[in-house]
């Protein structure tokens, strides 16, 4: 499966509200997107629990893996984005 290794934009990281988002947009387009960091198992994109699960801080290194390129690519970019601001 095609993957993208990103860094964690958000001021707090991956908390509550940058996951609702991320996990919005990997249910509305509708197919299966992972999200890890080093040496961690891959957790559904699609839930937002198990995204806050990652632990993932401001300048966490997160692989994004997806068939789907279009999808990847956007939940890549929001990974690296303030979703804070």
């Amino acid at each position: 499966m095609p993957s993208k290794t990103v860094t964690v934009g958000s001021a707090i990281g991956l908390h509550a509200r940058p996951a609702a988002i991320i996990a919005e947009a990997v249910v509305n387009a509708g197919v299966p997107v992972t999200l890890s960091v080093d040496g961690g198992e891959p957790v559904d994109a699609g839930s937002a629990l198990m995204i806050m699960t990652l632990g993932a801080g401001n300048g966490a290194q997160v692989t994004v893996t997806s068939d789907d390129a279009e999808t990847l690519k956007k939940v890549a970019e929001l990974i690296e984005q303030d979703l804070d601001a």
